[in-house]
């Protein structure tokens, strides 16, 4: 067991971390922006928008897979676009992993800072008001602040989430060793081959990550409820 831990490639590990941190900042700014936006629109306008944003979270991600291959392939005119102009290629990079998780964990973020914005006090908003605050400073001053625990949730939720992305990110960016080979992807991989044991030692750092996750949600939302009386 020593000796496959030290000769243990970690290349995995690192792709799966630096997707995860790149798609949860990505994530963390797009989703407090559109909940903020989806927040103040009215019942029909938001049920539609809703439904929209949060459609990745329950299609099945080869499904958000294929059509993001579909928009990013060099065939088609965003693709073609991307490449003769910026030249950047999104299918079977790095950057291809970083679009797909952000896109399945985006909604994670989204919902949570939209169900928390929503049980923000609306007196401390009025009062803000009538001390002749921005809209937009409410927002950053006021709203962000109060609303910090759950989002904060949502953030850890949205990593856990990207690390952990498996059907979109084979689908865009493939299953590039030490370039978009991630952790789910190595699992799968190393089964197929019939490597149980090194199947295992990946599954157990994945759990580890993900305990810890579990328990940084505990204690951040645990901090929002000290001062609430328990039954």
């Amino acid at each position: 067991m020593l000796e496959i831990l030290k000769e243990l490639d970690y290349s995995p590990l690192l792709i799966s971390l630096k997707t995860g941190i790149a798609a949860t900042i990505v994530s963390f700014f797009v989703g407090i922006w559109l909940a903020g936006r989806v927040v103040r629109m009215s019942e029909r306008k938001k049920a539609v928008a809703d439904g929209i944003l949060t459609l990745p979270m329950v299609l099945p991600p080869t499904v958000a897979g294929f059509f993001l291959l579909l928009l990013f392939s060099r065939r088609r005119t965003i693709g073609i676009f991307l490449f003769d102009t910026f030249d950047l290629k999104i299918v079977q990079t790095w950057l291809g992993c970083v679009i797909a998780a952000t896109v399945i964990a985006l909604p994670l973020m989204y919902r949570n800072a939209r169900a928390t914005f929503e049980q923000v006090d609306s007196n401390l908003i009025f009062a803000a008001r009538t001390l002749g605050m921005s809209e937009r400073k409410i927002f950053w001053k006021v709203i962000l602040p109060t609303a910090a625990p759950g989002v904060a949730s949502g953030t850890i939720l949205t990593f856990a989430r990207a690390i952990g992305e498996y059907g979109a990110t084979s689908m865009l960016a493939g299953n590039i060793a030490g370039k978009t080979g991630t952790i789910s992807q190595k699992i799968a991989m190393v089964i197929q081959d019939g490597n149980y044991q090194l199947a295992g030692i990946w599954v157990a750092i994945i759990i580890v990550i993900s305990f810890g996750i579990v328990v940084s949600i505990n204690l951040v939302t645990g901090r929002r409820m000290k001062n609430v009386t328990r039954w």
